[in-house]
């Protein structure tokens, strides 16, 4: 019987357990929080979640500031005015919640140009 571990609906090998860290760290790098797309809850805590398995000795705090830096500009600054630090997690994600649901801060409110012309439809005599 062949020893697998089963990582997001694919069948790896055992033997390619070292690769696993890499994936993930590569996945952390790559994703940048996007106030349209993502869940701030399930984006935030995943992002924790990547970090605290890769690098075990880094404190919370740390952890925290790493995020952030995942979401940047405007969020980024309004998260760190409402959470003094130190701050726990669940700190940071209220104000990730309120940020997201009650203010603009983020978006994008790019809205297409009007088209102001007229018809090109002949007058009626």
């Amino acid at each position: 019987m062949v020893n697998t571990l089963g990582l997001g609906g694919k069948n790896k090998l055992f033997p390619n357990w070292k690769t696993i860290p890499g994936e993930m760290e590569n996945s952390f790098k790559e994703s940048i929080f996007n106030i349209e797309r993502d869940r701030p809850m399930s984006w935030f805590l995943k992002q924790k979640d990547i970090l605290t398995s890769l690098h075990r000795d880094m404190s919370e705090t740390m952890v925290h500031k790493r995020v952030l830096r995942k979401c940047g500009g405007d969020p980024e600054h309004a998260i760190r005015r409402r959470c003094i630090e130190p701050c726990s997690t669940e700190d940071y994600l209220k104000a990730v919640e309120d940020i997201t649901t009650r203010t603009k801060i983020g978006r994008n409110w790019y809205k297409p140009p009007i088209d102001n012309r007229t018809s090109l439809k002949p007058i009626s005599r």
